[in-house]
């Protein structure tokens, strides 16, 4: 039987996700739940993680590398950040350890953009970046990262240069549930309308600075045309990913395209976008990027 060597864990602010991993990469089991930072803050993380490191039998000796919000400030131990530019490579050397564990743990920490004119954080993403890219990345790429918090990074030679967050799916999230748009999208469920998704994101794109009308429009459009609660989500989701792109695409785009880092519905909404707008890109899997990202560090830190 094969044994684990680490125990690699995602802690989000409202989910966890954790991996029993053996030398090789291999996951020989798993848990996820929604006890994220939040909910971790009112139970005890230690308790939390505990509790899973039980349920997958983890020996007491197995080392555990965290990344995400259990680093952040208001989480289990605070792992700080690494400032831009930052080597994908430093974040390795200043993993946090956490005082008072009969086992070895560790958080990563996060990087951060100390720019008065354009301030940025990301936790989590950054070992994304590594498991996507590599330690020994070479050349330049521009990645994409959607989220409720979507991060557009630029990358060269392994070095994270700049970045910037985009509050896309929280906004998505606000307007559709707690605006007028809410009237207009309600009962979509999963329908789907891709063509109308691909119409918002192309005359966002365009327009960028007639967004506010653009979203509205998603209401009027409906009251005077007819048109599905589908058609009006998919027309909200497009002018915010379309503004999104405005930005993320305004600098010089990399020959080879777009990296982008996403799962599930979002891979699948961002991948249209692109196509709207003729961008070509490479997909990677989010958790897949992450999983990676945590054993690549991790083999850092512990291989001799």
């Amino acid at each position: 039987m094969t044994e684990p060597a680490y125990v690699a864990v995602d802690w989000g602010t409202s989910s966890f996700r954790l991996w029993l991993i053996d030398r090789t990469g291999k996951v020989l089991a798993e848990r996820r739940s929604d006890e994220g930072m939040l909910a971790a803050a009112q139970t005890g993380f230690p308790a939390v993680l505990q509790a899973h490191l039980a349920a997958v039998e983890a020996p007491i000796h197995l080392p555990v590398l965290v990344c995400g919000m259990a680093g952040a400030k208001t989480g289990w131990v605070e792992a700080g950040y690494v400032d831009t530019p930052a080597p994908l490579s430093s974040i390795l050397k200043q993993a946090a350890r956490v005082p008072g564990e009969a086992r070895e743990i560790r958080i990563l920490p996060g990087i951060a953009q100390r720019d008065t004119k354009a301030p940025d954080v990301m936790r989590g993403e950054e070992t994304q970046l590594l498991g996507a890219l590599g330690l020994d990345a070479v050349g330049e790429a521009l990645v994409c990262m959607p989220g409720t918090h979507s991060k557009w990074v630029r990358v060269k030679g392994g070095i994270v240069e700049r970045f910037s967050t985009f509050m896309t799916g929280e906004l998505f999230s606000v307007i559709s549930r707690e605006s007028i748009l809410s009237l207009a999208v309600a009962g979509a469920e999963e329908a789907e309308d891709v063509a109308s998704f691909k119409a918002a994101v192309k005359a966002a794109y365009a327009a960028p600075a007639f967004a506010a009308n653009l979203l509205f429009g998603a209401r009027s459009r409906q009251l005077l045309f007819g048109g599905t609660p589908a058609a009006a989500r998919e027309t909200l989701s497009g002018t915010l990913i379309g503004v999104e792109l405005a930005a993320g695409l305004s600098g010089t785009v990399p020959q080879a395209g777009i990296e982008l880092i996403a799962s599930g519905r979002l891979a699948m909404l961002y991948r249209l976008a692109f196509e709207a707008l003729s961008v070509a890109v490479t997909p990677n899997d989010a958790e897949e990027a992450v999983r990676r990202g945590l054993s690549i560090a991790a083999a850092a830190i512990w291989t001799k």
